[in-house]
């Protein structure tokens, strides 16, 4: 499944995975027109309000500088190697910004082994350039999501809806996270009623089409039938 996040591209991180859900996030970009390259490096300054996000998703952050001609290593929170590897526009989240600001992509590439990007933005062309980038964060609009094909899910979509037992219609709890994994994780915060007698306050059950064979976003429902055990394996 693919995955980008509630102000994370996560819905996961990793690449498409078999599964009976796919959990999808925030969209690919696909030849996003870009305006010309800035001229002048993008530098963080020293104040530090609180950004406003509710607009944008977060796909990566910027680690490191890479060599010395001014590229970055970017931990991607995105499983879509599109928005790191596609020139074009992205945005720029300064640790001082309230608003992510547009910046030109020029190239990308992939560190398979280390779950790294390297990438190259228009106008930082030194390592003390791109030393004054870390910790900044690449950002895309919300509306920049994916129409997702049949069985596919955002992450933001999921978190919040509650959890039923299929077989008796109790109510279990709410989904709070989608943890990325070989079959991604629903981590669900129990209803005070499910928790009586439980040690923990949550649980991670796959979300794989056995075990969450209903999704009813529009009710906003999961029903589940977990296999013995499951949710007592905390305890």
């Amino acid at each position: 499944m693919k995955h980008e996040e509630a102000n994370k591209e996560i819905a996961g991180r990793g690449a498409q995975r078999q599964r009976g859900k796919k959990v999808g996030g925030n969209s690919k970009i696909q030849n996003v027109q870009s305006p010309a390259p800035n001229p002048h490096p993008v530098v963080p300054n020293t104040q530090s309000p609180v950004p406003n996000l509710d607009n944008w998703l977060e796909i990566g952050k910027i680690v490191s500088p890479q060599g010395l001609s001014g590229e970055l290593k970017v931990y991607p929170v995105s499983d879509f190697p599109e928005r790191f590897e596609v020139p074009g526009k992205r945005w720029l989240l300064r640790l001082d910004g309230t608003e992510p600001q547009p910046i030109e992509l020029l190239t990308g590439r992939c560190i398979s082994n280390k779950n790294l990007y390297v990438i190259k933005l228009a106008g930082v062309e030194t390592c003390d350039q791109a030393e004054a980038l870390r910790g900044c964060k690449l950002m895309v609009p919300v509306s920049d999501r994916p129409q997702l094909a049949e069985d596919e899910y955002h992450v933001l979509d999921l978190i919040g809806v509650e959890v039923f037992m299929q077989a008796s219609g109790e109510l279990v709890g709410t989904v709070v996270d989608i943890i990325p994994a070989g079959n991604d994780l629903l981590e669900i915060k129990f209803h005070e009623s499910f928790a009586t007698g439980k040690k923990q306050k949550t649980v991670l059950i796959p979300f794989v089409e056995a075990i969450a064979p209903v999704v009813d976003l529009k009710s906003n429902r999961i029903e589940i039938t977990p296999p013995p055990g499951l949710l007592e394996i905390n305890n």
